[in-house]
């Protein structure tokens, strides 16, 4: 009788996967993903990892020398993660940070796929075309800057970007100034008395708002019947900027897409494989819902 053939330990364990962050209690990450590598058959393992506020590129550098193959990076990160990365996907050199990194052989690669996810999810999930609208962007700190590549990439007739310091908006406007003329999309914007007093097909809040049910200035005239008002937050209840859209005549939606399809996409920079999102969104919903 032959000797048994001993068990090859490191073909049984699980690529390691995590999310960074802080705080990092709350994030629905772990969640996800999971459910993406039971529908996949991908065989991950995906934690939350806590880093101190001035001990990121030391978590990252420590999780990666353990064998870590990738990894998610949220607040108050981005910036750092985009600063560690030894290559960068366009996106992620256009918007500046990184919500997603991996490890290979070639070292740390950041990508960012929040702008994807706030596309994939505004298009396929709530069926509204990018392409020939006429948006309007909320805020234009990093949330803003991050989505601003993807959507023009989409074919949009116009993009209006406004905050409330009207410098950094004109700043985002010149950074992708060329992009839109490449796409032959008009791109302008400033304070918020540079809003059209007449409705948008998209209105993005990328402002965080929501976080202290602060409404950002807007002209109401801009909210109308066919207009699809988008916050990227999201709760079990709507939000302060959703319900007000609401008020006014327009179809409202959260952020809550956007966080489950940024998660395919980088489901699929680490794995090849792209998962379907549709049930996976749904469970979350209804897990809110129960919430609420």
């Amino acid at each position: 009788m032959s000797a048994a053939t001993p068990v090859d330990e490191t073909a049984l364990a699980a690529d390691r996967y995590a999310v960074i962050g802080n705080p990092i209690a709350h994030s629905k990450s772990p969640l996800i993903h999971a459910q993406f590598a039971r529908q996949t058959g991908e065989h991950i393992d995906y934690g939350r990892l806590l880093a101190p506020l001035d001990g990121f590129v030391a978590e990252v550098n420590a999780f990666r020398a353990a064998g870590g193959r990738g990894m998610n990076v949220t607040v108050p990160f981005k910036l750092e993660a985009h600063a560690l990365a030894h290559r960068l996907s366009p996106r992620a050199a256009a918007a500046g940070a990184v919500n997603t990194l991996r490890f290979d052989a070639e070292g740390i690669f950041g990508d960012n796929t929040d702008g994807f996810g706030l596309v994939r999810d505004i298009e396929s999930n709530l069926g509204v075309a990018l392409k020939g609208a006429r948006v309007l962007l909320l805020g234009a700190g990093g949330a803003a800057r991050g989505v601003v590549l993807p959507m023009l990439e989409r074919g949009p007739r116009e993009i209006t970007i406004v905050n409330r310091t009207a410098a950094k908006a004109h700043d985002l406007i010149g950074q992708f100034a060329a992009a839109a003329a490449e796409a032959g999309c008009l791109l302008n914007g400033g304070g918020p008395h540079a809003i059209d007093p007449s409705p948008y097909d998209v209105i993005v809040n990328a402002t965080a708002g929501s976080l202290d049910a602060t409404l950002p200035e807007c002209d109401e005239r801009a909210f109308g019947t066919g207009t699809l008002a988008y916050d990227m937050m999201y709760g079990a209840q709507p939000t302060v900027f959703m319900r007000h859209a609401q008020s006014l005549g327009a179809r409202a939606a959260d952020g809550l897409g956007m966080l489950v399809e940024q998660a395919a996409e980088s489901f699929y920079v680490w794995r090849g494989v792209r998962p379907d999102s549709a049930p996976v969104l749904a469970a979350l919903r209804a897990q809110l819902a129960a919430q609420g």
